[in-house]
């Protein structure tokens, strides 16, 4: 097989790194495209994956056009030479449409329900739409629901091993009490009109008054936040996570990412409620509270650092939802080496959410 990933955001890096790898070792032909945002390029690079920087992203909606066209441009030349037999990503319009054109099979991934924009230039183009099974919305007859999160591609205990001497990075010990704070710069065009944290200077004063305070933000930090940055390399992020005693931010994918650990997470945002994975992990797991308000938001992280046994209350919910889920970056390796069956069209009753459970 020969397969083409568009890298569109850090979390796509981790997301595809694991299938990536295997199936190269399963001695498939893989090329990565990516776009140059936050630390993209820093974490292909740090883990030895092989890339074409299409773009860079820029601020503004016309810039966002702009770069469309040019990634469209670039990514057809690019299959045009490669020849793949699927191109895949996540919500990636680029992917769709150009195997569309080229006549070529397209795996397009999501679990973000309000990027209604991205969906309408994207599913009419593609093959398969793969969502979590508590994903909210019935997306057709090209939707495949699977048992998991796509944080569970690299979090998951087959491919995630929490390394405790990375702490060491940050000055802190394992059990001792530090909270990871997540801001981010609402850029996304699903993001206009939404907005997080309100007083984030307040809300660092009440938290450190409980242990120690970290900062990691996908824009430029305020001056008397720079004390609380993050300064460890990227790929190491969630190690930290893992062993943080609270997670509280803006970012959506982190705070999937901190309850999928074993860490209580707290997503601060307007969007709460809004996606079928917040309201599952909150819900039925116990393992992540949704706030629009940030008063409220305090107020939990509050309650819940004056918990002396959180930790290990949190170990036993990661364990009952790990128990429900499935292997994600097996479902996505199967999935592919599925699709060459499947010579016009591609009928989704063998590849249904059973066949990988």
């Amino acid at each position: 097989m020969r397969v083409i990933i568009d890298i569109g955001h850090p979390a796509h890096v981790h997301f595809f790194k694991n299938t990536i790898w295997n199936l190269e070792k399963k001695g498939h032909k893989v090329m990565v495209v990516s776009r140059d945002k936050d630390v993209v390029v820093e974490l292909l690079n740090a883990y030895g994956i092989p890339h074409t920087v299409l773009t860079k992203v820029k601020r503004g909606k016309i810039h966002l056009v702009e770069e469309w066209f040019i990634r469209e441009y670039k990514l057809l030349l690019i299959s045009k030479k490669f020849d793949p037999d699927v191109l895949m990503g996540i919500l990636s319009p680029t992917v769709a449409q150009i195997a569309w054109m080229l006549r070529k099979k397209s795996i397009i991934f999501n679990d973000t329900e309000h990027a209604v924009l991205a969906q309408k230039i994207t599913y009419p183009f593609c093959n398969i739409i793969c969502t979590p099974s508590c994903y909210l919305k019935d997306e057709g007859n090209k939707q495949i629901r699977y048992s998991g999160y796509h944080e569970l591609a690299y979090l998951h205990p087959s491919y995630f091993t929490p390394r405790p001497e990375i702490l060491k990075e940050l000055g802190v010990e394992v059990g001792e009490p530090f909270t990871i704070l997540r801001f981010i710069s609402w850029g996304a065009h699903h993001d206009v009109g939404q907005h997080g944290i309100e007083n984030k200077l307040a809300l660092v004063q009440e938290l450190e008054k409980l242990g120690k305070v970290f900062i990691t933000s996908e824009g430029t930090l305020a001056e008397e936040f720079e004390k609380y940055r993050i300064r460890v390399a990227s790929e190491k992020i969630h190690h930290l996570l893992h062993y943080a005693t609270l997670y509280v931010g803006e970012g959506a994918t982190m705070a999937v990412e901190s309850a999928i650990l074993g860490t209580p997470s707290i997503y601060v945002s307007t969007l709460a409620g809004t996606m079928g994975n917040f309201s599952e992990l909150q819900e039925k797991y116990g393992l992540l509270f949704n706030y629009s308000s940030s008063e409220d938001a305090l107020s939990k992280a509050l309650e819940l650092l004056k918990d002396p046994e959180l930790k290990k209350k949190w170990g036993l919910k990661r364990a009952a939802l790990l128990k429900d889920k499935i292997d994600v970056t097996g479902f996505m390796i199967k999935l592919i080496e599925d699709l060459p069956e499947k010579k016009s069209g591609i009928s989704l009753r063998s590849v249904s959410d059973e066949s990988y459970a």
